[in-house]
């Protein structure tokens, strides 16, 4: 009688035991893929040759630096003027 009880447990231990294996398998597969079409995709990427990426680069930075000056300008401008606002 120990024995027919002793049976389904074992196969259900073996079946959890699978689904373990499985779910952990199913992760590598996800994980190996999301690998594989990030390559495939950086592959089809054009990228800039060293000239384009430094000419690029300048322009960012030029840009920043005119916009960070409005901003200041704009920034001092205002804040006289309230404080002048206030003081009234």
């Amino acid at each position: 009688m120990a024995a027919k009880f002793l049976k389904p447990k074992e196969k259900e231990v073996t079946k959890r035991s699978n689904k373990a294996s499985s779910s952990a398998k199913k992760k590598q597969n996800r994980l190996a893929r999301f690998w594989r079409t990030t390559i495939g995709e950086l592959r089809k990427v054009s990228w800039p040759t060293p000239q384009e990426a430094w000419k690029l680069t300048k322009v960012v930075l030029v840009v920043v630096f005119v916009m960070a000056a409005i901003l200041g300008l704009l920034d001092f401008i205002f804040s006289r003027l309230i404080a002048a606002l206030v003081a009234i």
